[in-house]
């Protein structure tokens, strides 16, 4: 027996050991969630179809955009001062963060929301690029910015027809109720959104909100309206403020 096995082994000989798969470097830990991001999971989700793509970001770099946007009046119309602790809403690559960070200064702070994150990483390498330290950004939800209090002002600006979506209607309400919790009694509410109608800047004319619709959803959300202004050909402007706020003496 033992020469039939002999035999056999040098028959077929044993094949050699393959070599052992090259050990490949450990990929880095990812870095655990933000505490709320499990909270932002639970909200009602967007349409992406609706949202403004990091890659789209470049059309509202527009060398002219200060000219027809005109960034100094719509501050001025809803109180941005020097010292003020503003927010923006929908800020998107931070465009109009920048000239809120400029207006209030060193001594304001400006907290840009949006619900990419994407476009808060991109604000801050922004913010970082231009040297400004004013500037907190926030991740919110479609239903809540989550602001902090005490705000002199907030702004969305060219992002409305983005947050109010056919499927879930009272997000936008839900969203400027939390909004008008965060201002001051007598603090200001801008929305900016395009001029109904064709041509120019800005979303096709199917997707422009008409400033009536914002009206509404905005008194169903405690805020009344304070002042209109139209900016042609593009873009209109309305204010508003706390319904229950006392006047200012």
């Amino acid at each position: 027996m033992k020469t039939l096995i002999a035999l056999a082994m040098l028959l077929y000989p044993a094949h050699p050991a393959y070599p052992a798969p090259p050990a490949y470097p450990a990929l880095p830990a990812l870095p655990a969630p933000p505490a709320h991001a499990a909270h932002a999971a639970q909200q009602p989700a967007k349409p992406q179809g609706k949202l403004f793509g990091t890659q789209d970001l470049g059309l509202l770099e527009a060398p002219d955009r200060e000219q027809w946007q005109k960034p100094d009046q719509i501050m001025d119309a809803i109180g941005v001062a020097e010292g003020s602790k503003v927010a923006e809403l929908g800020a998107a690559g931070g465009w109009f963060t920048l000239q809120l960070a400029e207006r209030v200064g060193p001594n304001g702070r400006v907290f840009a929301e949006d619900i990419q994150r994407a476009m808060l990483d991109g604000i801050r390498r922004r913010m970082l690029a231009e040297n400004l330290t004013n500037v907190t950004t926030v991740l919110g939800t479609t239903s809540d910015p989550r602001l902090p209090p005490g705000l002199d002002a907030a702004l969305i600006s060219d992002a409305f027809h983005e947050m109010d979506v056919d499927e879930d209607p009272q997000a936008v309400v839900k969203l400027l109720r939390n909004v008008a919790l965060s201002l001051k009694p007598q603090g200001r509410l801008g929305i900016v959104d395009w001029t109904p109608g064709k041509g120019g800047p800005g979303p096709e004319a199917k997707n422009r909100v008409d400033p009536n619709r914002i009206i509404k959803a905005a008194s169903a959300a405690g805020l009344q309206l304070i002042a209109r202004e139209d900016f042609p050909p593009f873009i209109y402007l309305l204010v508003f403020g706390r319904a229950n706020a006392k006047p200012t003496p």
